[in-house]
């Protein structure tokens, strides 16, 4: 007997209004008391902002979307202004707990606000997605926490800001499909989608490349672009974030990865053709559950895609982290006779400050390295899609026999280990280097440290 999703769904009976007395009222008990314990807590101001913020998004982009502003292009413009004011508000200069409270409230209500609008069925199929995505989130952020124990507080808040970071490009890939124009002044702005981009660039700025090499071109390309605007949204929200709770190398890897392991989740759990569609393609749909079809493309989804966020961004943590302590690191390469070529070059021909240059250095260093590990990813696992013929193994690749063991070797296998296990390893020595794991001070407001000693 076929199932029905209909048979399945929960609907909910709760108006919106409900649930948001019933939080706001929840809140302000813990935050009544957690003052008369004395602690300097502001939950509920921090549920007020998530749901502000959260509440003012939903507005300016479901007005964005309206037909009559879809044509005016300076209304259009106002409203990306103010989004990116929120979007600053957003991560605001608070302690941990609070700027986890905040983007733990905005989050909840977008995906509230994105469940509310679907079916009853897709609901449920929704709400078990994120579920079953939650386990391995879990499962990741145990592992690598095991490096060096955190607070709680900075850990949920790098999750939480993972989680928004996914928000800028699905937002910018809901202009793309909705064709918003922006016109700021004389300029002019119409998002494009990045394969329609890097398409046309192959075609019309470089010659001789066609066919299958102009395709594997452009698909790299694209990739490029998608990695470098997914790592430079992890890397903002990582470093607004984190100012005021790194205090080692270690410890801005170990966060930018937790950013990651939140980015992860929210794109499985956002894309309908990831963990949505594995729910509804094995579970709901058929007649008969496909249990093994449908952890498969959950356990390939959890480790490969999962690895790449967290190798490609726990990378980058590394060079930001260096970035961040420029001064001490530079201090101690002086004592060790470690020399700084560039950073010392540009100091003697401009006479900018050689710590200035040095960050700018590892900041640049820390995007490319991330982007390219995250667009190599990406490339080799969609590459049988590309070649001809779809070779799925290294023997449909190499034209080998039937009966040869080479029709057994899949190429996922290739970026499987170069990640999984290369990545892992990559990561784990950079965790067991005493260099990145020396406690260093903590930043406070102005450019100064404080030593570990003086951390409260």
């Amino acid at each position: 007997m076929n199932m029905n999703l209909n048979s399945l769904a929960f609907d909910f009976t709760l108006s919106r209004g409900v649930i948001a007395l019933i939080g706001v009222i929840a809140v302000a008990s813990l935050d009544l008391a957690g003052r008369l314990k004395h602690r300097n807590e502001h939950y509920l101001f921090a549920c007020v902002l998530g749901t502000v913020l959260s509440v003012g998004l939903i507005r300016v982009v479901d007005t964005l979307l309206s037909p009559g502003i879809r044509e005016n292009a300076h209304s259009a413009a106002l409203g990306i202004l103010l989004i990116a004011v929120s979007w600053r508000m957003l991560f605001g200069p608070w302690e941990p707990k609070t700027k986890a409270t905040v983007l733990g409230t905005f989050v909840f209500w977008i995906a509230l606000h994105v469940l509310w609008k679907e079916s009853p069925a897709d609901r449920f199929a929704h709400a078990l997605a994120i579920g079953v995505a939650l386990v391995p989130a879990v499962i990741w952020c145990a592992l690598f926490l095991e490096y060096h124990r955190e607070r709680l507080s900075a850990v949920i808040m790098m999750f939480f800001a993972g989680m928004a970071s996914t928000v800028p490009i699905l937002f910018y890939d809901t202009l793309v499909r909705n064709g918003i124009e922006f016109q700021f002044f004389l300029l002019r702005i119409v998002p494009e989608s990045f394969s329609a981009t890097t398409e046309s660039f192959v075609s019309g700025q470089i010659t001789g490349i066609s066919g299958v090499r102009g395709t594997l071109l452009s698909v790299f390309l694209s990739f490029v672009f998608v990695g470098l605007i997914e790592e430079t949204s992890k890397f903002w929200v990582l470093k607004r974030s984190g100012q005021r709770v790194f205090s080692s190398i270690d410890e801005v890897m170990e966060l930018a990865i937790i950013v990651a392991i939140g980015f992860a989740f929210a794109e499985n759990i956002a894309n309908p053709g990831y963990f949505l569609g594995f729910v509804k393609e094995y579970l709901l749909i058929p007649a008969d559950k496909d249990w093994m079809g449908f952890f498969a493309n959950v356990l390939g989804r959890s480790i490969l895609t999962s690895m790449v966020h967290i190798v490609a961004t726990g990378v980058f943590g590394y060079f930001l982290g260096v970035a961040i302590f420029a001064e001490p690191y530079l201090e101690e390469g002086k004592r060790t006779g470690k020399r700084h070529f560039l950073a010392e070059g540009i100091h003697s021909l401009f006479r900018v400050q050689t710590k200035t240059v040095f960050q700018v250095e590892m900041v640049i260093l820390g995007i490319v390295s991330a982007t390219l590990l995250h667009t190599f990813c990406n490339f080799m696992v969609t590459l049988p899609e590309i070649l001809p013929g779809n070779p799925r193994t290294l023997g449909d690749l190499m034209g080998s026999a039937p009966d040869s063991v080479l029709r057994y070797v899949s190429l996922l296998l290739f970026p499987s280990l170069l990640y999984v296990v290369g990545g892992f390893w990559l990561l784990t020595g950079l965790f067991a280097s005493r260099e990145n794991a020396k406690e260093r001070g903590r930043r406070i407001s102005t450019e100064a440290f404080v030593t570990v000693e003086g951390v409260v």
